[in-house]
């Protein structure tokens, strides 16, 4: 009995619950973020790479 007494005082509250998902979103969100200003950034710098290949003197 005293088992399933522990089982019943680990659980979470509900807003123990939504507190968590919402942490969980706001990963997930920033994970996106990340993934979107890497591939702007690497734009970025490919862009500029280009315009420094097209300035230097052919051989």
């Amino acid at each position: 009995m005293s088992a399933f007494a522990l089982l019943l005082a680990a659980e979470k509250t509900p807003a123990q619950e939504g507190r968590d998902v919402i942490l969980s979103m706001l990963v997930v969100g920033l994970i996106f973020l990340s993934v979107i200003l890497l591939g702007q950034a690497a734009r970025y710098f490919e862009h500029r790479r280009q315009a420094r290949r097209a300035q230097r003197r052919p051989y």
